[in-house]
């Protein structure tokens, strides 16, 4: 277990979440769910800059013409991130929740530009098993893949794009499975358990691939950032100083960064707890894969 990491920005978030390096810009970007903020940190210039979304973003991606796509709480939302802190939504696609309050959480496109992302009740020690994950292309209605999640997390792809990885944080499940996906409908199946993290140290959250087809996943409660190979083997584990780390994602110029967020816990204070919040760069030794833009443009 190693621990060294550099704080990014003084951005302290409620929930930080969903971090994308863009690359042509040389900045990360990600959001505060509850807050509904969007943040972006460039890196040379060490300049922060955030803006406002109308309701709480659960995750984001960059669109292949510019702009953001961005899941909120009632639907799937384009917005265009202006100078000031100016921002412009354009809503996509509705989702109709099975009940309320529930919103928008987790989400990233797969290799070929469609989007996924999943759904879940905002009080997650309710435990109800509401959720759900949907796919978004231009040009379609939010398609309904799976459903019976509670706290949906860690969806990520391999590089070939045909395995792909979804997790459930809440206690019960704590488990991170894998599923065979078809790159041509853009279609899970064939559900197997990847990782059990009951029987590991903390609870899964967010997670990304790195360029051996490793998955690193947030041990959210236990502080650290977990890889695991292609067999669900753990690999090593590194150390961030809070004990919620939300989400992970590579950046940098050789994508050999890895980018952690974070999140706050009730009843703890910032005296207590005084990296909670914050976004975090380690170095993992490894390299990442580009995250792979929203096709916003529709095909013939």
């Amino acid at each position: 277990m190693t621990n060294n990491y550099t704080l990014i920005s003084e951005a302290r978030c409620e929930t930080g979440e969903s971090p994308v390096w863009l690359a042509q810009e040389s900045a990360l970007y990600w959001v505060d769910i509850p807050l509904g903020k969007i943040y972006r940190w460039h890196a040379f210039s060490n300049q922060l800059s955030q803006w406002q979304m109308p309701e709480m973003a659960g995750c984001i991606a960059r669109c292949s013409s510019g702009g953001w796509l961005v899941a909120m709480e009632t639907g799937i939302y384009q917005v265009q991130l202006e100078i000031h802190g100016v921002c412009t939504p354009t809503k996509l696609a509705h989702t109709a929740h099975p009940t309320q309050p529930m919103r928008f959480n987790d989400g990233r496109c797969d290799r070929q530009g469609r989007f996924l992302s999943s759904t879940m009740f905002n009080d997650t020690k309710a435990g109800k098993n509401v959720g759900a994950l949907y796919r978004f292309e231009i040009g379609h209605q939010l398609t309904r893949l799976l459903g019976d999640l509670i706290v949906p997390n860690g969806l990520a792809f391999s590089p070939d794009g045909r395995t792909m990885y979804l997790a459930d944080t809440h206690a019960s499940r704590q488990t991170i499975w894998m599923f065979d996906y078809d790159v041509d409908t853009g279609t899970p199946h064939n559900q197997r358990v990847f990782v059990d993290m009951h029987q590991h140290h903390g609870r899964p959250d967010g997670a990304a691939i790195d360029a051996d087809g490793c998955y690193w996943v947030c041990a959210t409660d236990a502080g650290l950032v977990s890889r695991f190979t292609p067999q669900g083997k753990l690999d090593r584990s590194l150390a961030v100083p809070t004990a919620k780390p939300a989400m992970c994602a590579f950046g940098g110029d050789k994508l050999d960064t890895l980018f952690v967020t974070s999140m706050r816990r009730a009843g703890i204070s910032e005296k207590e707890d005084p990296y909670a919040g914050r976004v975090f760069a380690l170095q993992p030794g490894v390299k990442g894969l580009a995250e792979p833009m929203f096709k916003n443009t529709p095909t013939a």
